[in-house]
């Protein structure tokens, strides 16, 4: 058995607060190193703080982004503030699908020396969109139509086929098809909802360009 004098006793209870003092302060150190600060479009851009962690959200500025050899480089706005207050965003990585026109962009990463937000992690949310399927054409059946509806403005319903799904930018961005073996490429630049994915049924309203593509302006979950 070993006795513990009074003296050992409080040289331990020293060490020991000295030891969670030091615990406190690495963590906090490391914290303080990792955390990324919250910011608005302005604030980053008219004080980028080159260097430090932060994390903006904004609105993809329409027809503003570019992807080449896998950076995708856009710029985002605040749709609460002023359009012309824009922050430019480079991103290595692949965009998801829901990337496009006017999505909300949550960015964060490091500002460089010359104000572009260096992005590492992107998230992108667009609201969930409904449309009833009532007055929408089949795929089977504004296929049928041909030239006839060239340029027209429809409505026609289908499901999105599984693994034709591409981000904003990339000619089609995803194949629709009917009951049988009949799809159409759907073109659309505009954002996606997280739930339109492959093989979610949809309602889109656009029209078929002299390619035989659909020109989507809108795309709705059916519903």
């Amino acid at each position: 058995m070993i006795l513990i004098n009074a003296k050992m006793k409080k040289r331990l209870i020293a060490v020991s607060g000295v030891v969670v003092i030091a615990i406190v302060l690495a963590l906090a150190f490391v914290g303080s190193g990792t955390a990324a600060k919250t910011m608005s479009v302005a604030e980053a851009a008219e004080n980028p703080q080159a260097g430090q962690k932060v994390q903006v959200s904004g609105n993809v500025v329409p027809n503003s982004y570019d992807t080449s050899k896998n950076v995708l480089t856009f710029k985002i706005y605040d749709p609460n503030g002023s359009p012309e207050q824009q922050l430019s965003v480079r991103y290595e990585g692949a965009a998801a699908s829901t990337f496009g026109n006017d999505v909300t962009a949550i960015c964060t990463g490091r500002i460089g020396d010359d104000g572009t937000l260096m992005c590492t992690e992107l998230v992108t949310k667009c609201p969930s969109k409904y449309e009833n399927a009532d007055s929408a054409l089949t795929v089977e059946r504004l296929l049928e139509y041909g030239n006839e509806v060239t340029g027209k403005v429809v409505k026609v319903a289908g499901e999105i086929e599984p693994d034709t799904m591409k981000a904003a930018g990339q000619s089609e961005r995803f194949y629709i098809k009917g009951n049988g073996e009949s799809r159409i490429a759907v073109v659309f630049d505009g954002p996606l909802s997280d739930e339109i994915v492959s093989g979610a049924r949809v309602v889109l309203t656009g029209s078929v360009d002299e390619s035989g593509k659909f020109q989507a302006t809108d795309v709705a979950l059916e519903g």
